[in-house]
């Protein structure tokens, strides 16, 4: 709902296309600037302390970008700036979260645990923009920042309450504790099969996300309700992988759950290529978020087991950064791709990339039983 209600702010302070896309630029710049320092300081940090700073912190720019919208003082400067304030939060946030799920649930349960946080994420992402639409035609972008800011409250109170067990926390300072991560992801062969597997898929998954508006309105000719529809469909078909996930994990190895996960999202990015129907798009948006939720929950499982607790929060940085970083590579190339070649050759370029990543994956398993493990302890020397 905050991404919709700033972009659409931007588009009535100002007709600059810069503009507009810098609301994306500002939200998306603090990870960069902030992945790898955040991981290390979830990790020399009591995480729940830091969790509250973060989530109070967002809180705070919310409000006030809601309160100088609903005064009628907001200008893009203070859009701008708000949005990167949020977009701090967010960077210094998602370590230390991811972090904490181990720590919420036993190892067994570990996969159930980080598929169903991967379909709040999809459904909040199909849900989102369509509640923000709503709120956006009934009132205005304050308010749609305000509710944003009451959101924060409700996880306040949560971590508020919650009392984790005491963690040893490294005393390293923040250029050390940095090195130290470095330095294991640089030795684990298991941790650069998630990292060089999650990033090609995301940059050729990418595309289905960032083409779907585009076919909704001009292949399709929905209205914003149809687009809707097909996140919907996504969204609900990553509840639908979610619940089958985990028999599947008991039978199969998170090789071949990627394999025939990647297989599924390339059906599904043919079909928004090929196919003009929007009922058999939809269907091929449900496959598609079923495939989406079984390849990333997948890698998030073996991107939080896989490192030592010492280190942890440090890995999980990285591999949300390579995350972020290729989804942003792979909207813009398939942007770039489709302006000069068109969507349903964009889209049938990432199918074949998806095809290519499956059958040439080489080394890069995640069986951690076909992997030289790197040793239990980190040493900072």
């Amino acid at each position: 709902m905050q991404t919709v209600g700033a972009a659409w702010l931007m588009t009535t302070l100002a007709a600059s296309p810069l503009l507009i896309g810098l609301v994306q630029t500002a939200n998306a710049l603090p990870v960069f600037l902030l992945g790898l320092p955040a991981g290390a300081w979830a990790d020399m940090m009591d995480r729940r302390r830091l969790l509250i700073f973060t989530q109070t912190w967002m809180l705070v720019a919310a409000a006030v970008l809601g309160a100088v919208t609903v005064a009628g003082v907001v200008g893009p400067g203070w859009l701008l700036a708000m949005t990167f304030a949020l977009g701090l939060g967010s960077a210094l946030n998602g370590p230390a979260w991811a972090a904490t799920i181990p720590e919420l649930v036993s190892r067994e349960e570990l996969a159930a645990a980080v598929a169903l946080n991967s379909v709040g994420f999809n459904l909040a992402r199909a849900v989102g923009p369509a509640l923000g639409g709503i709120v956006l035609a009934a009132s205005n972008a304050g308010v749609v920042f305000l509710l944003n800011a009451v959101s924060f409250l409700g996880v306040i109170v949560v971590l508020w309450l919650w009392r984790p067990q005491p963690v040893e926390r490294n005393e390293e300072g923040l250029r050390l504790a940095m090195t130290t991560g470095l330095r294991y992801i640089r030795s684990a062969p298991l941790y650069h099969a998630v990292l060089i597997r999650t990033g090609i898929f995301t940059v050729a998954g990418s595309a289905l996300w960032a083409m779907l508006p585009v076919v909704a309105s001009q292949n399709l000719g929905s209205t914003a309700t149809g687009y809707g529809l097909l996140l919907g469909s996504l969204g609900i078909g990553s509840a639908i992988g979610a619940s089958v996930l985990a028999p599947l994990r008991h039978r199969f190895s998170p090789d071949h759950l990627v394999t025939g996960g990647v297989l599924l999202f390339g059906v599904a990015t043919a079909i928004l290529a090929l196919v003009n129907i929007f009922a058999v798009v939809a269907f091929g948006m449900l496959l598609g978020g079923i495939a989406w939720v079984t390849v990333m929950s997948t890698f998030s499982v073996c991107a939080q087991v896989a490192p030592p607790v010492a280190v942890r929060a440090r890995a999980l940085a990285v591999y949300l950064l390579v995350f972020q970083g290729a989804m942003a590579l792979g909207s813009g190339v398939w942007g770039a791709l489709s302006g000069r070649a068109g969507v349903r050759s964009a889209l049938l370029v990432a199918c074949a990339a998806l095809l290519i990543a499956v059958f040439n994956r080489g080394r890069l398993t995640l069986d951690p039983e076909e992997v030289e493990a790197p040793p239990d302890t980190v040493t900072t020397d």
